[in-house]
């Protein structure tokens, strides 16, 4: 099973943001070629991002956990997230009132896009 981890450093977030880009209306997705290696190899390197203009802490958590169930599911489906990669997610206050099954579909397209 592929677990989640975060990046913890400033410098791993500043890298990872001068590199690609995907800007959608519900978040952006940052990507960068892994430049140093997670706790275990089968984990992906990925942080969830929010402005603390978006909301509240609730409406702000609620996305992060919208957008990270997302993430899982697209995990489970061969080939659809590269591991070699780091990501970056900020969601946007948009996120909280689409649907998930929009959400999905959003998310593999800028995935597809990022390869």
């Amino acid at each position: 099973m592929v677990k989640l981890e975060s990046l913890k450093k400033s410098n791993q977030f500043k890298k990872t943001l001068r590199e690609k880009k995907i800007h959608s209306e519900c978040f952006s997705i940052f990507a960068a070629k892994n430049f140093y290696k997670p706790q275990k190899r089968s984990n992906l390197l990925i942080s969830f991002v929010m402005k603390k203009k978006i909301g509240n802490a609730v409406k702000r958590n609620r996305i992060k956990r919208k957008l990270k169930a997302i993430v899982h599911k697209l995990l489970k489906k061969k080939g659809a997230i590269n591991k070699d990669n780091t990501y970056i997610v900020f969601g946007k206050s948009k996120a909280y009132e689409e649907k998930q099954s929009a959400l999905l579909h959003e998310m593999t397209k800028c995935f597809k896009k990022i390869k």
